[in-house]
């Protein structure tokens, strides 16, 4: 979901700070089953240590005693890297039947680049890198909206993205169960609650808590296309607040908790305090998919995984969504 972006590029920069050297590595292209997509990254460093990954685990060993056999010292170029080009190969390296992998390997890295990178990452911003094989040369631009990554003939382009934010309204036991598992899967999560009774007792340090009023809390942090926003609080004075304001941004998921009859009377209220038609109905409710949860914990998993498929499946996900709702509730250019 958010690929390992950041977490690469950081771990690159700290890793070179220290004056260690190390390899970036691109996943160009998979044939058959593949738990890494094309587009994801991994890094390993002079000493052999990883981050991020290109198959899962299948061939990142022999990467690493490439790099500390020495090959970083000699490469000047990238190295096209391709795996399982026969069923010797694939068993060697545990691919599943049929699987071929093909992975950019750069010696070499712009640093300044990287840390431009990281910075337009940390902004929030989406980054189209292009990278010439031949000669190791890149150049960066900046894009308005996600893109595949593209191989052409003297190299590839691919779009780098920022986190995933879950922007949550309530500190209730659903959000204690819900922000760590959205950390879990890579989401940036960030809590407001008014109610110090909720506040104070918010103890997860790698998902801040903001006591603001929601729907300014929702402005201040400007929902984009990577946004998700979830009211979770039961209380319509809060979860109504942070809807109004998120409902008119570009987030690719607004919910709330509680059940259709509440979800039919709150899409109602929005109505009625200038939610338009078009925006209402972009309101997720109840939120989670139907696996028959009953628990905090096991509605927040119903939740992430409801997530999960709008960002992996948008338009299955949403169809989905809208077939299991009950009928009364429609009221509501080349390189270089």
């Amino acid at each position: 979901m958010r690929g390992n972006d950041g977490e690469v590029i950081d771990a690159c920069l700290a890793w070179a700070a220290a004056g260690h050297r190390f390899a970036l590595l691109t996943v160009l292209t998979t044939y058959g089953a593949s738990p890494r997509p094309a587009g994801a990254l991994a890094a390993i460093r002079d000493d052999g240590r990883i981050v991020g990954s290109v198959s899962g685990g299948c061939v990142e060993d022999d990467l690493v005693d490439e790099v500390r056999g020495g090959w970083l010292a000699s490469a000047e170029r990238p190295l096209l890297r391709v795996f399982g080009r026969d069923a010797g190969e694939r068993a060697r390296y545990r691919l599943p039947c049929g699987n071929t992998l093909r992975v950019a390997v750069e010696p070499r890295c712009d640093l300044e680049q990287l840390a431009q990178i990281q910075h337009l990452l940390h902004q929030q911003k989406l980054v189209r890198r292009e990278v010439d094989m031949t000669s190791g040369a890149s150049r960066l631009r900046e894009v308005g909206e996600a893109g595949p990554l593209e191989e052409r003939a003297r190299g590839f382009a691919i779009t780098l993205g920022p986190r995933y934010r879950a922007l949550l309204i309530g500190g209730g036991e659903i959000g204690c169960y819900l922000a760590p598992l959205l950390g879990t899967l890579g989401f940036s999560v960030a809590l407001c609650d008014p109610r110090a009774e909720y506040a104070d007792g918010w103890d997860l340090t790698d998902a801040p808590v903001s006591r603001a009023m929601p729907d300014d809390w929702i402005v201040a942090q400007a929902a984009d296309a990577r946004s998700a926003v979830l009211a979770l609080s039961h209380d319509p004075k809060l979860d109504d607040l942070a809807l109004m304001e998120a409902l008119k941004t570009p987030a690719f998921y607004v919910g709330a908790v509680g059940s259709a009859a509440n979800n039919a009377a709150r899409r109602q209220r929005l109505l009625e305090f200038g939610v338009t038609a078009a925006e209402a109905a972009r309101l997720h409710g109840p939120i989670g998919l139907d696996i028959g949860s009953r628990t905090p914990a096991e509605i927040a998993v119903s939740i992430a995984a409801d997530l999960i498929a709008h960002l992996r499946r948008p338009a299955a996900a949403c169809a989905t969504a809208n077939a299991r709702l009950p009928s009364d509730r429609s009221t509501l250019s080349g390189l270089f």
